[in-house]
């Protein structure tokens, strides 16, 4: 009895503006946490070829635990995803005369470019994503060794890929974007939870926004320091 009275519950949840909202911002932020995280662990590539393969062996060492994790970060990018999708069609319906003019950042909406973009730049991300796997995940296995034992050559891949053009600048363009999507994501998400005062709003928009900046900036410099050839 109490499974089949909750399950209605949750969907009715779901179904309102605000459950879509909570959603989105938990779900937000936990992939906000995940691409601090993955920017980082790029960064090993400064320290050496043997740092970030050594941080690619761990990872794949525990692969009971890789597995839960990929699958909870699957099911979190599909949620956050859809959920947003329904947010922007329901809000399209409610006002489809709204999106034509726009007012400059300010109060009490704090509009700017980035926000009103959303669903461009989460497209764009989304589809990124799966290339992104396509290319590095299922990409070439070539083989190194790691503490004497063989291992994926991974930062073999990441040179190959970043020396050519394309493939360097369109990941150069699509982190931008992300920048752009995390500078009013993180905020928005902080609101939706309810986690903003007046006191500290403006504070956390600024925040937000420099962390965007921070961790875009974090991913370019990989790519573009390989094409460069500072890098190699």
């Amino acid at each position: 009895m109490h499974n089949t009275a909750s399950s209605p519950a949750l969907l009715k949840f779901y179904a309102s503006p605000i459950g879509k909202k909570l959603l989105t911002g938990f779900t937000g932020l936990g992939l906000a946490f995940f691409a601090t995280v993955h920017m980082v662990g790029n960064l090993l590539m400064f320290v050496s070829h043997e740092a970030y393969n050594t941080y690619a062996y761990y990872l794949e060492r525990w692969i009971l635990l890789l597995w839960l994790v990929e699958m909870m970060l699957a099911i979190t990018f599909l949620v956050h995803a859809i959920a947003g999708l329904q947010i922007f069609w329901r809000r399209r319906r409610a006002r489809p005369e709204g999106y034509a003019v726009y007012a400059s950042r300010g109060e009490p909406s704090l509009q700017s470019i980035s926000s009103r973009t959303m669903i461009v730049t989460g497209s764009v991300l989304l589809t990124f994503l799966i290339i992104h796997l396509v290319n590095f995940k299922f990409g070439t296995y070539y083989l190194t060794a790691v503490q004497g034992e063989p291992s994926r050559d991974l930062a073999r891949l990441v040179i190959e890929k970043f020396q050519r053009p394309v493939y360097a600048f369109s990941y150069t363009g699509v982190m931008v974007l992300l920048g752009v999507h995390l500078r009013h994501g993180l905020w928005s998400a902080l609101q939706s939870l309810g986690l903003l005062t007046k006191a500290v709003r403006w504070g956390i928009y600024g925040l937000s926004l420099v962390l965007g900046v921070a961790i875009a900036l974090g991913f370019v410099v990989l790519p573009l320091a390989i094409y460069f050839q500072l890098l190699t």
